[in-house]
């Protein structure tokens, strides 16, 4: 439930982060969660998704017992759930996946032995997947992937060691280029989205601790931009209250030209949905996410809306479905 005192309390002991030395200011949050068609697969966590043509994919995952290859699909305008072609490689969670050019790739992950690194594609045309050149870097899960125009990229996760390399995929030759220049902290657990041909990086953890570092990729220029840190550190008022919105195993989304962040964990699970402006370089807090809080969720755009899907808490799976409408007044009816 939305107890805005609850709501703070929680965000005061998950993070850790309370400037004592600025006064901070209260404003009201806006935004709203309507439940949507529940998830017509296994409930679960640590799944993937991607878009082609708004319509959403989601597949593979951790039901609590068993990791998963079976593919779904989401319409978002019929709100309705259809299951595809199962994913002929190994069951994994934790994996990654993006969309170039009207196909899905799936890859990386953790099969509940090993780490992994090959990748698949996903043609929905013919409903069909076919196997790929593995991934170039080091088998991992617990990474990002976005795509952006004509490529894919994979960065951060896990291979025993906490990572930060960046690798560009170009469907066309099927290959993998390493791009350096990514100077934020390692981690695994982040989240990733992409805006205006450009993508974007932040939270997660490195050895255990969330970082606070925000990076935003061009790949016209192969440059990085670092952004405004996400926790209260500096002098001014503009992060008086970013006080949660450091966190491990979110989910992201983009609505026109603003950012999501919501679900995940920092010290306790995180219901706290967070607004990033493009134009600003700001966030804004709104309302928190109306199902149960949980980590390892997806989040997802698609037909102009976000969503967010599945998830767990603690070793229960979720299967429940939300859109977020953030200028709507919140209602506890829907």
């Amino acid at each position: 439930m939305k107890t805005k005192q609850a709501l703070l309390l929680l965000s005061i002991i998950s993070s850790g982060i309370l400037s004592c030395s600025k006064s901070s200011t209260t404003t009201a949050v806006t935004g709203n969660w309507i439940s949507k068609s529940d998830f017509d697969g296994v409930a679960r966590s640590e799944a993937v998704s991607f878009v082609i043509n708004d319509t959403t994919y989601i597949g593979t995952g951790f039901d609590g017992t068993s990791r998963l290859n079976d593919l779904w699909q989401y319409d978002a305008v019929k709100n309705f759930w259809e299951q595809k072609a199962d994913l002929p490689g190994t069951a994994r969670s934790s994996a990654i996946a993006f969309a170039v050019a009207g196909k899905g790739y799936v890859g990386t992950g953790f099969d509940g032995i090993n780490k992994l690194k090959d990748m698949w594609q996903y043609d929905p045309a013919t409903n069909s997947w076919i196997q790929k050149n593995d991934f170039s870097g080091s088998a991992r899960y617990d990474a990002v992937g976005f795509g952006i125009l004509d490529k894919g990229y994979v960065s951060t996760g896990f291979d025993g060691n906490y990572l930060k390399d960046f690798w560009e995929y170009d469907p066309a030759t099927d290959s993998w280029t390493l791009i350096p220049g990514f100077g934020g902290s390692k981690r695994m657990a982040a989240v990733a989205f992409v805006y205006n041909n450009k993508g974007y990086i932040c939270t997660g953890i490195n050895n255990g601790t969330s970082v606070n570092d925000f990076w935003s990729y061009d790949p016209s220029t192969s440059a990085w931009t670092e952004l405004r840190q996400i926790s209260n550190i500096s002098a001014d008022n503009y992060d008086d209250n970013y006080t949660d919105i450091m966190r491990s195993n979110a989910v992201a989304f983009t609505i026109g030209d603003k950012a999501y962040l919501t679900t995940g964990e920092n010290g306790a699970l995180l219901s706290s949905t967070w607004e990033y402006d493009f134009a600003t370089d700001l966030w804004t807090s709104k309302t928190a996410f109306e199902g149960a809080a949980r980590t390892g969720a997806l989040g997802f755009s698609a037909n102009g809306g976000g969503f967010v899907t599945t998830g767990r808490s603690s070793t229960y799976p979720f299967d429940d479905l939300r859109q977020f409408f953030p200028t709507q007044a919140y209602s506890a009816n829907d």
